[in-house]
Protein backbone atom coordinates (compact mmCIF):
# COMPACT_ATOMS: atom_id res chain seq x y z
CA UNK A 1 0.00 0.00 0.00
CA UNK A 2 1.37 3.58 -1.10
CA UNK A 3 -1.47 6.04 0.31
CA UNK A 4 -2.72 5.94 4.03
CA UNK A 5 -5.17 8.66 5.66
CA UNK A 6 -5.10 9.69 9.23
CA UNK A 7 -7.54 12.14 10.40
CA UNK A 8 -6.49 15.30 12.90
CA UNK A 9 -8.09 18.80 13.71
CA UNK A 10 -6.26 22.28 12.45
CA UNK A 11 -7.45 25.08 14.65
CA UNK A 12 -8.26 28.54 12.85
CA UNK A 13 -8.98 31.35 15.87
CA UNK A 14 -10.95 29.54 18.62
CA UNK A 15 -12.80 27.53 15.67
CA UNK A 16 -11.47 23.55 14.76
CA UNK A 17 -11.76 21.94 11.40
CA UNK A 18 -11.38 18.26 10.46
CA UNK A 19 -8.29 17.74 8.43
CA UNK A 20 -7.46 14.70 6.89
CA UNK A 21 -3.55 14.05 6.93
CA UNK A 22 -3.10 12.64 3.52
CA UNK A 23 0.48 10.39 2.40
CA UNK A 24 1.61 8.99 -1.06
CA UNK A 25 4.43 7.10 -1.73
CA UNK A 26 5.84 6.66 -4.85
CA UNK A 27 8.93 5.54 -6.52
CA UNK A 28 11.23 8.28 -7.32
CA UNK A 29 14.13 10.61 -5.73
CA UNK A 30 13.72 10.28 -1.97
CA UNK A 31 12.08 13.79 -0.82
CA UNK A 32 9.12 14.55 1.52
CA UNK A 33 6.90 17.54 0.18
CA UNK A 34 3.97 18.38 2.04
CA UNK A 35 1.09 20.74 0.64
CA UNK A 36 -2.11 22.16 1.91
CA UNK A 37 -1.66 25.54 3.50
CA UNK A 38 1.69 24.42 6.00
CA UNK A 39 2.89 26.82 7.87
CA UNK A 40 6.73 26.50 9.04
CA UNK A 41 6.18 24.71 11.70
CA UNK A 42 4.50 22.06 9.61
CA UNK A 43 7.19 22.37 6.96
CA UNK A 44 9.82 21.51 10.03
CA UNK A 45 7.81 18.61 10.42
CA UNK A 46 9.35 16.54 7.83
CA UNK A 47 12.62 16.68 10.36
CA UNK A 48 11.14 15.89 13.84
CA UNK A 49 8.83 13.11 11.95
CA UNK A 50 12.01 11.27 10.24
CA UNK A 51 14.20 11.35 13.69
CA UNK A 52 11.04 9.99 15.74
CA UNK A 53 10.31 7.45 13.43
CA UNK A 54 13.88 6.48 13.32
CA UNK A 55 14.92 6.65 17.04
CA UNK A 56 10.94 4.58 17.77
CA UNK A 57 13.08 1.30 16.22
CA UNK A 58 10.81 1.80 12.53
CA UNK A 59 11.91 2.05 9.38
CA UNK A 60 11.70 5.45 7.21
CA UNK A 61 10.47 4.65 4.10
CA UNK A 62 13.30 5.91 1.34
CA UNK A 63 10.67 6.81 -1.41
CA UNK A 64 9.33 10.08 -2.84
CA UNK A 65 6.45 10.98 0.29
CA UNK A 66 4.22 13.73 -0.79
CA UNK A 67 1.98 15.12 2.13
CA UNK A 68 -1.49 16.45 1.83
CA UNK A 69 -3.08 18.21 4.26
CA UNK A 70 -7.37 18.58 3.47
CA UNK A 71 -8.71 20.67 2.61
CA UNK A 72 -6.23 22.33 1.01
CA UNK A 73 -7.62 26.07 1.32
CA UNK A 74 -7.34 25.58 4.72
CA UNK A 75 -4.63 27.69 6.31
CA UNK A 76 -2.72 24.84 9.03
CA UNK A 77 -0.81 26.13 12.08
CA UNK A 78 1.51 24.53 14.41
CA UNK A 79 3.07 21.08 15.74
CA UNK A 80 -0.34 19.24 16.47
CA UNK A 81 -0.19 17.56 13.32
CA UNK A 82 3.30 15.45 13.88
CA UNK A 83 1.87 12.30 15.23
CA UNK A 84 -0.76 12.06 12.17
CA UNK A 85 1.61 12.53 9.68
CA UNK A 86 4.30 9.96 11.38
CA UNK A 87 1.18 7.53 11.34
CA UNK A 88 -0.18 7.71 7.97
CA UNK A 89 3.89 7.31 6.40
CA UNK A 90 3.83 4.21 8.44
CA UNK A 91 0.46 3.40 7.16
CA UNK A 92 1.62 4.22 3.42
CA UNK A 93 4.75 2.50 4.01
CA UNK A 94 3.11 -0.89 4.74
CA UNK A 95 4.56 -1.00 8.19
CA UNK A 96 1.25 -0.18 9.55
CA UNK A 97 -2.14 -1.32 9.64
CA UNK A 98 -4.64 1.88 9.51
CA UNK A 99 -7.69 0.16 9.82
CA UNK A 100 -7.91 0.27 14.00
CA UNK A 101 -7.94 4.00 13.28
CA UNK A 102 -10.72 4.55 11.12
CA UNK A 103 -12.93 7.48 12.15
CA UNK A 104 -10.18 7.96 14.90
CA UNK A 105 -8.83 11.86 15.31
CA UNK A 106 -5.20 11.99 16.06
CA UNK A 107 -3.24 14.67 17.24
CA UNK A 108 -0.13 15.19 19.01
CA UNK A 109 3.70 16.79 18.38
CA UNK A 110 6.81 14.44 18.26
CA UNK A 111 10.26 14.92 19.68
CA UNK A 112 13.38 13.77 18.46
CA UNK A 113 13.11 11.00 20.14
CA UNK A 114 9.92 9.76 19.46
CA UNK A 115 8.02 11.22 22.27
CA UNK A 116 4.60 12.88 22.05
CA UNK A 117 4.68 16.07 23.41
CA UNK A 118 0.87 18.20 24.61
CA UNK A 119 0.08 20.78 22.16
CA UNK A 120 -2.23 23.88 22.49
CA UNK A 121 -5.98 24.05 21.94
CA UNK A 122 -6.85 20.35 22.28
CA UNK A 123 -9.86 21.21 24.29
CA UNK A 124 -11.77 23.07 20.97
CA UNK A 125 -10.04 20.81 18.25
CA UNK A 126 -11.40 17.61 20.66
CA UNK A 127 -15.13 19.99 20.66
CA UNK A 128 -14.49 20.03 16.77
CA UNK A 129 -14.34 16.41 16.15
CA UNK A 130 -17.07 15.81 18.54
CA UNK A 131 -19.40 18.50 16.32
CA UNK A 132 -18.04 16.25 13.39
CA UNK A 133 -19.63 12.95 14.48
CA UNK A 134 -15.83 11.93 15.47
CA UNK A 135 -16.22 10.47 18.65
CA UNK A 136 -12.43 8.56 19.42
CA UNK A 137 -9.16 10.92 19.92
CA UNK A 138 -6.18 10.22 20.70
CA UNK A 139 -4.46 12.67 22.31
CA UNK A 140 -0.51 13.56 24.02
CA UNK A 141 -0.76 12.26 27.26
CA UNK A 142 -0.13 15.52 29.21
CA UNK A 143 -3.88 16.55 26.83
CA UNK A 144 -5.51 14.06 28.14
CA UNK A 145 -7.59 15.42 31.22
CA UNK A 146 -7.95 18.67 28.63
CA UNK A 147 -9.55 16.25 26.46
CA UNK A 148 -11.62 14.44 28.43
CA UNK A 149 -13.38 17.74 29.67
CA UNK A 150 -16.00 17.23 26.71
CA UNK A 151 -19.14 15.04 26.96
CA UNK A 152 -19.39 11.68 24.90
CA UNK A 153 -15.49 11.93 23.46
CA UNK A 154 -13.79 8.41 23.86
CA UNK A 155 -10.41 9.65 25.07
CA UNK A 156 -7.17 7.45 24.88
CA UNK A 157 -3.66 8.82 25.42
CA UNK A 158 -0.10 8.29 24.09
CA UNK A 159 3.34 9.36 25.48
CA UNK A 160 5.45 7.65 22.82
CA UNK A 161 5.62 7.20 18.96
CA UNK A 162 6.33 3.31 19.79
CA UNK A 163 3.31 2.90 21.76
CA UNK A 164 1.16 3.95 19.24
CA UNK A 165 2.60 1.52 17.08
CA UNK A 166 1.60 -0.88 18.97
CA UNK A 167 -1.65 -0.08 19.43
CA UNK A 168 -2.16 0.22 15.85
CA UNK A 169 -0.17 -2.99 15.20
CA UNK A 170 -0.61 -5.37 17.91
CA UNK A 171 -3.64 -3.95 19.94
CA UNK A 172 -1.70 -2.93 22.75
CA UNK A 173 -4.15 -0.89 25.21
CA UNK A 174 -3.29 3.31 25.28
CA UNK A 175 -3.10 5.64 28.72
CA UNK A 176 -6.55 5.97 29.86
CA UNK A 177 -6.94 9.86 30.82
CA UNK A 178 -6.75 10.97 34.55
CA UNK A 179 -10.27 11.15 36.83
CA UNK A 180 -11.21 14.63 37.31
CA UNK A 181 -9.39 17.00 38.94
CA UNK A 182 -9.72 18.22 42.59
CA UNK A 183 -11.69 21.34 43.34
CA UNK A 184 -10.66 24.58 43.56
CA UNK A 185 -8.82 25.77 46.28
CA UNK A 186 -10.26 28.60 48.68
CA UNK A 187 -11.99 32.01 46.57
CA UNK A 188 -9.04 34.77 46.58
CA UNK A 189 -9.36 38.31 48.38
CA UNK A 190 -12.80 39.13 49.95
CA UNK A 191 -14.95 42.27 49.30
CA UNK A 192 -14.66 42.57 53.21
CA UNK A 193 -10.99 43.64 53.14
CA UNK A 194 -12.06 46.74 51.93
CA UNK A 195 -12.01 49.88 54.06
CA UNK A 196 -15.05 52.22 53.63
CA UNK A 197 -15.43 53.34 50.17
CA UNK A 198 -19.49 52.89 49.87
CA UNK A 199 -19.83 54.29 46.99
CA UNK A 200 -16.94 52.30 45.14
CA UNK A 201 -18.60 49.12 46.49
CA UNK A 202 -21.72 50.01 45.34
CA UNK A 203 -20.51 50.78 41.55
CA UNK A 204 -18.73 47.49 41.68
CA UNK A 205 -21.84 45.46 42.58
CA UNK A 206 -24.16 47.73 40.02
CA UNK A 207 -21.25 46.66 37.55
CA UNK A 208 -21.25 42.64 38.22
CA UNK A 209 -25.02 42.47 38.55
CA UNK A 210 -25.53 43.78 34.92
CA UNK A 211 -22.14 42.84 33.13
CA UNK A 212 -21.54 46.91 32.99
CA UNK A 213 -17.91 48.42 32.42
CA UNK A 214 -16.24 50.30 35.39
CA UNK A 215 -14.07 53.49 35.70
CA UNK A 216 -12.43 54.06 39.49
CA UNK A 217 -10.48 57.32 39.93
CA UNK A 218 -9.22 59.05 42.94
CA UNK A 219 -5.86 59.33 44.62
CA UNK A 220 -3.50 56.37 45.19
CA UNK A 221 -4.45 54.43 48.45
CA UNK A 222 -8.41 54.77 48.05
CA UNK A 223 -9.05 51.34 46.91
CA UNK A 224 -9.51 51.50 43.59
CA UNK A 225 -6.86 47.98 42.55
CA UNK A 226 -8.40 46.21 45.73
CA UNK A 227 -11.79 46.80 44.28
CA UNK A 228 -11.23 45.80 41.16
CA UNK A 229 -8.91 42.93 42.20
CA UNK A 230 -12.73 41.67 43.91
CA UNK A 231 -14.85 41.80 40.98
CA UNK A 232 -14.47 38.39 40.02
CA UNK A 233 -15.31 37.17 43.31
CA UNK A 234 -19.04 38.46 43.46
CA UNK A 235 -19.16 37.18 39.97
CA UNK A 236 -21.21 34.10 39.42
CA UNK A 237 -19.49 30.95 38.75
CA UNK A 238 -19.70 30.43 34.95
CA UNK A 239 -22.02 28.12 33.08
CA UNK A 240 -20.85 24.87 30.71
CA UNK A 241 -21.18 26.79 27.57
CA UNK A 242 -19.22 29.68 29.52
CA UNK A 243 -16.88 27.34 30.69
CA UNK A 244 -16.41 25.65 27.34
CA UNK A 245 -15.35 28.70 25.86
CA UNK A 246 -13.16 30.48 28.65
CA UNK A 247 -11.55 27.35 28.76
CA UNK A 248 -10.60 26.60 25.00
CA UNK A 249 -9.34 30.10 24.53
CA UNK A 250 -6.66 29.72 27.46
CA UNK A 251 -6.40 26.18 25.93
CA UNK A 252 -4.81 27.62 23.07
CA UNK A 253 -2.90 30.20 24.53
CA UNK A 254 -1.45 27.36 26.02
CA UNK A 255 -2.44 29.05 30.00
CA UNK A 256 -4.82 25.85 31.32
CA UNK A 257 -3.61 24.99 35.28
CA UNK A 258 -2.34 21.39 35.56
CA UNK A 259 -5.64 18.95 35.61
CA UNK A 260 -6.94 20.06 32.48
CA UNK A 261 -10.55 20.96 34.10
CA UNK A 262 -12.78 23.49 33.11
CA UNK A 263 -12.82 27.03 34.64
CA UNK A 264 -15.70 27.77 36.15
CA UNK A 265 -14.39 31.09 37.83
CA UNK A 266 -14.50 33.87 35.73
CA UNK A 267 -10.98 34.84 34.47
CA UNK A 268 -8.84 38.17 35.60
CA UNK A 269 -6.76 39.69 33.40
CA UNK A 270 -4.10 42.56 34.50
CA UNK A 271 -1.99 43.40 31.89
CA UNK A 272 0.91 45.71 32.89
CA UNK A 273 0.87 49.34 30.86
CA UNK A 274 3.72 48.98 28.47
CA UNK A 275 1.35 45.96 27.11
CA UNK A 276 1.32 46.70 22.76
CA UNK A 277 -1.82 46.30 20.59
CA UNK A 278 -1.37 42.78 19.85
CA UNK A 279 -0.88 41.35 23.66
CA UNK A 280 -4.10 43.09 24.29
CA UNK A 281 -6.73 42.39 21.40
CA UNK A 282 -4.46 39.61 20.19
CA UNK A 283 -2.16 39.24 17.18
CA UNK A 284 1.28 37.45 16.02
CA UNK A 285 2.92 35.98 13.05
CA UNK A 286 0.73 33.47 11.18
CA UNK A 287 -2.16 32.66 13.27
CA UNK A 288 -3.09 35.51 15.62
CA UNK A 289 -3.40 34.39 19.26
CA UNK A 290 -5.81 35.71 21.64
CA UNK A 291 -5.09 38.39 23.29
CA UNK A 292 -6.07 39.76 27.16
CA UNK A 293 -9.38 41.58 25.94
CA UNK A 294 -9.98 38.19 24.59
CA UNK A 295 -8.44 35.43 27.54
CA UNK A 296 -11.08 37.79 29.74
CA UNK A 297 -13.77 36.50 28.19
CA UNK A 298 -17.00 36.45 30.53
CA UNK A 299 -14.77 37.84 33.07
CA UNK A 300 -12.47 40.78 33.66
CA UNK A 301 -10.19 42.84 31.92
CA UNK A 302 -8.28 45.28 34.15
CA UNK A 303 -5.97 48.46 33.08
CA UNK A 304 -4.47 49.83 36.44
CA UNK A 305 -2.86 53.04 35.42
CA UNK A 306 -4.97 53.33 32.92
CA UNK A 307 -3.29 56.61 31.05
CA UNK A 308 -0.04 55.07 31.31
CA UNK A 309 -0.92 53.10 28.43
CA UNK A 310 -0.47 53.63 25.20
CA UNK A 311 -3.16 55.50 23.48
CA UNK A 312 -2.99 52.89 20.58
CA UNK A 313 -3.39 50.00 22.75
CA UNK A 314 -6.44 52.07 24.67
CA UNK A 315 -8.29 52.66 21.50
CA UNK A 316 -7.83 49.65 19.61
CA UNK A 317 -10.17 48.40 22.82
CA UNK A 318 -13.11 50.51 21.65
CA UNK A 319 -14.30 48.11 18.87
CA UNK A 320 -14.37 44.60 21.38
CA UNK A 321 -15.78 46.23 24.11
CA UNK A 322 -18.76 47.20 21.57
CA UNK A 323 -19.46 43.96 19.78
CA UNK A 324 -18.07 41.62 22.09
CA UNK A 325 -15.29 39.82 19.68
CA UNK A 326 -12.06 40.69 18.00
CA UNK A 327 -12.00 40.39 14.63
CA UNK A 328 -8.49 39.79 12.98
CA UNK A 329 -7.37 40.19 9.90
CA UNK A 330 -4.00 39.16 8.57
CA UNK A 331 -2.48 38.84 5.04
CA UNK A 332 -3.02 34.90 5.42
CA UNK A 333 -6.87 34.94 6.75
CA UNK A 334 -8.90 36.63 9.27
CA UNK A 335 -9.36 35.26 12.78
CA UNK A 336 -11.98 35.90 15.78
CA UNK A 337 -12.03 35.68 18.90
CA UNK A 338 -14.97 36.05 21.49
CA UNK A 339 -14.12 39.54 24.08
CA UNK A 340 -17.16 39.66 25.86
CA UNK A 341 -15.59 40.86 29.44
CA UNK A 342 -15.89 43.52 31.96
CA UNK A 343 -13.36 46.47 31.28
CA UNK A 344 -12.27 47.77 34.35
CA UNK A 345 -10.38 51.17 34.10
CA UNK A 346 -7.76 52.52 36.93
CA UNK A 347 -6.59 56.46 37.34
CA UNK A 348 -5.02 58.50 39.69
CA UNK A 349 -5.52 62.23 38.67
CA UNK A 350 -2.53 63.37 37.76
CA UNK A 351 0.68 62.27 37.07
CA UNK A 352 1.98 62.86 40.66
CA UNK A 353 -0.53 61.65 41.86
CA UNK A 354 -1.43 63.74 45.12
CA UNK A 355 -5.23 64.36 46.17
CA UNK A 356 -6.81 67.50 44.51
CA UNK A 357 -6.09 71.15 46.18
CA UNK A 358 -3.08 69.12 47.99
CA UNK A 359 -0.35 71.51 49.06
CA UNK A 360 1.83 69.42 47.71
CA UNK A 361 0.80 68.59 44.77
CA UNK A 362 3.30 69.72 41.53
CA UNK A 363 1.05 69.47 38.95
CA UNK A 364 -0.50 72.59 37.05
CA UNK A 365 -3.98 72.53 35.62
CA UNK A 366 -3.24 71.91 32.15
CA UNK A 367 -1.33 68.88 33.05
CA UNK A 368 -3.94 67.29 35.26
CA UNK A 369 -6.19 67.57 32.68
CA UNK A 370 -3.83 66.28 29.60
CA UNK A 371 -3.13 63.63 31.86
CA UNK A 372 -6.75 62.11 32.07
CA UNK A 373 -7.07 63.22 28.62
CA UNK A 374 -5.27 60.76 27.86
CA UNK A 375 -8.50 58.15 27.74
CA UNK A 376 -10.16 59.62 25.00
CA UNK A 377 -13.86 60.16 25.09
CA UNK A 378 -15.11 57.82 22.67
CA UNK A 379 -13.34 55.02 25.24
CA UNK A 380 -14.94 56.69 27.96
CA UNK A 381 -18.42 56.91 26.72
CA UNK A 382 -18.26 52.76 26.36
CA UNK A 383 -18.28 52.93 30.06
CA UNK A 384 -20.59 52.31 31.65
CA UNK A 385 -19.93 53.40 35.60
CA UNK A 386 -17.51 56.28 36.36
CA UNK A 387 -16.73 57.40 39.94
CA UNK A 388 -14.23 59.04 41.83
CA UNK A 389 -13.36 57.28 45.17
CA UNK A 390 -12.43 60.36 47.86
CA UNK A 391 -9.09 59.71 49.89
CA UNK A 392 -10.11 57.34 53.18
CA UNK A 393 -10.51 58.96 56.21
CA UNK A 394 -8.17 57.85 59.46
CA UNK A 395 -11.49 56.55 61.48
CA UNK A 396 -12.64 53.98 58.36
CA UNK A 397 -9.20 52.59 58.05
CA UNK A 398 -8.19 52.31 61.61
CA UNK A 399 -11.34 51.08 63.03
CA UNK A 400 -11.60 47.71 64.65
CA UNK A 401 -14.12 45.30 63.95
CA UNK A 402 -16.28 47.27 61.05
CA UNK A 403 -15.95 45.65 57.85
CA UNK A 404 -17.74 45.94 54.93
CA UNK A 405 -19.91 42.89 53.57
CA UNK A 406 -18.14 39.45 52.11
CA UNK A 407 -17.86 38.49 48.81
CA UNK A 408 -20.59 35.74 49.77
CA UNK A 409 -22.83 38.67 50.80
CA UNK A 410 -23.08 40.91 47.48
CA UNK A 411 -21.89 37.73 45.14
CA UNK A 412 -26.10 36.38 46.50
CA UNK A 413 -27.16 39.50 45.78
CA UNK A 414 -25.49 40.24 42.03
CA UNK A 415 -26.70 36.18 40.97
CA UNK A 416 -30.18 37.02 42.18
CA UNK A 417 -30.10 40.30 39.85
CA UNK A 418 -28.47 38.35 36.99
CA UNK A 419 -31.35 35.81 37.11
CA UNK A 420 -33.71 38.41 37.35
CA UNK A 421 -32.30 39.86 33.95
CA UNK A 422 -31.88 36.24 32.30
CA UNK A 423 -35.39 35.63 33.12
CA UNK A 424 -36.53 38.83 31.90
CA UNK A 425 -34.38 38.34 27.98
CA UNK A 426 -34.62 34.66 27.76
CA UNK A 427 -34.73 33.23 23.91
CA UNK A 428 -33.15 36.79 23.09
CA UNK A 429 -29.89 35.40 24.15
CA UNK A 430 -28.64 38.46 26.32
CA UNK A 431 -27.30 36.97 29.30
CA UNK A 432 -27.23 40.56 31.29
CA UNK A 433 -28.49 44.32 30.89
CA UNK A 434 -25.17 45.34 29.36
CA UNK A 435 -25.89 43.14 26.31
CA UNK A 436 -28.95 44.65 25.83
CA UNK A 437 -29.46 46.87 22.47
CA UNK A 438 -30.66 50.37 23.40
CA UNK A 439 -33.43 50.45 20.68
CA UNK A 440 -34.71 47.34 22.24
CA UNK A 441 -35.36 49.55 25.69
CA UNK A 442 -36.28 52.57 23.52
CA UNK A 443 -39.67 50.96 22.61
CA UNK A 444 -42.34 49.01 24.06
CA UNK A 445 -43.14 47.53 26.74
CA UNK A 446 -39.78 48.66 28.20
CA UNK A 447 -40.06 52.13 27.34
CA UNK A 448 -39.67 53.61 30.68
CA UNK A 449 -41.92 56.82 30.89
CA UNK A 450 -41.23 60.15 30.62
CA UNK A 451 -41.39 61.42 34.12
CA UNK A 452 -39.12 59.04 35.34
CA UNK A 453 -36.40 60.12 32.39
CA UNK A 454 -37.32 63.92 32.43
CA UNK A 455 -33.64 64.77 33.54
CA UNK A 456 -31.75 61.56 31.29
CA UNK A 457 -33.57 63.42 28.70
CA UNK A 458 -32.56 66.88 30.01
CA UNK A 459 -28.93 65.48 30.00
CA UNK A 460 -29.26 64.53 26.67
CA UNK A 461 -30.62 67.37 24.68
CA UNK A 462 -28.35 69.64 26.64
CA UNK A 463 -25.45 67.82 25.43
CA UNK A 464 -23.79 66.57 28.19
CA UNK A 465 -24.89 63.10 27.36
CA UNK A 466 -24.60 61.22 24.43
CA UNK A 467 -26.79 58.91 23.01
CA UNK A 468 -24.91 55.93 23.87
CA UNK A 469 -24.62 56.87 27.46
CA UNK A 470 -28.40 57.88 27.34
CA UNK A 471 -28.67 53.94 26.47
CA UNK A 472 -26.10 52.96 29.16
CA UNK A 473 -27.82 54.80 32.04
CA UNK A 474 -31.18 53.16 31.30
CA UNK A 475 -29.66 49.80 31.08
CA UNK A 476 -28.31 50.40 34.23
CA UNK A 477 -31.35 51.63 35.91
CA UNK A 478 -32.43 48.14 35.20
CA UNK A 479 -29.90 46.64 36.81
CA UNK A 480 -30.23 48.42 40.00
CA UNK A 481 -33.78 47.60 39.74
CA UNK A 482 -32.81 44.07 39.80
CA UNK A 483 -30.14 44.18 42.92
CA UNK A 484 -33.91 46.01 44.51
CA UNK A 485 -36.02 43.02 43.49
CA UNK A 486 -38.08 45.10 41.45
CA UNK A 487 -39.25 44.53 37.70
CA UNK A 488 -39.50 47.95 36.49
CA UNK A 489 -37.03 50.81 37.24
CA UNK A 490 -38.61 53.93 38.63
CA UNK A 491 -37.22 57.87 38.89
CA UNK A 492 -35.11 56.83 41.91
CA UNK A 493 -33.10 54.29 39.63
CA UNK A 494 -32.46 56.27 36.68
CA UNK A 495 -31.25 59.27 39.08
CA UNK A 496 -28.42 56.61 40.86
CA UNK A 497 -27.73 55.25 37.40
CA UNK A 498 -27.10 58.86 35.89
CA UNK A 499 -25.44 59.43 39.02
CA UNK A 500 -23.05 56.67 38.45
CA UNK A 501 -22.26 57.55 35.49
CA UNK A 502 -21.27 61.03 36.21
CA UNK A 503 -18.80 60.15 38.47
CA UNK A 504 -20.45 61.39 42.06
CA UNK A 505 -22.94 59.10 43.17
CA UNK A 506 -24.14 62.43 45.04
Amino acid sequence: MSYAKVLCVGLVGVTGHVVEVEADLAPGLPAVAISGLPDTALHEARDRVRAAIVNSGQRWPNRRITLNLLPATLPKFGSAFDLAIAVALLGGSGELPLLPLERVVVLGELGLDGTVRPVRGVLPMVAAAARAGLHRVVVPVGNAAEAAVIPGVRVRAVDTLHRMVGFVRDGTPLIEPPGPAPADGPDGPDLSEVAGQALGRRALEVAAAGGHHLALFGPPGAGKTMLAERLPSILPELDDDAALEVTALHSIAGLLPAGGRLLRRPPFQAPHHTATVASLVGGGSGLARPGAVSLAHRGVLFLDEAPEFGKGALEALRQPLEHGRVQLARSRGGTEYPARTQLVLAANPCPCARPAGDAYCECAPLVRRRYLGRLSGPLLDRIDVQVTLPPLRAAELMEAGVTGESSTTVAARVAAARRAAADRWAGSGWRVNAEVPGPWLRRPPWRLPERDTRELRGRLDSGSLSARGFDRVVRMAWTIADLDGRDRPHADDVREALQLRLGDGA
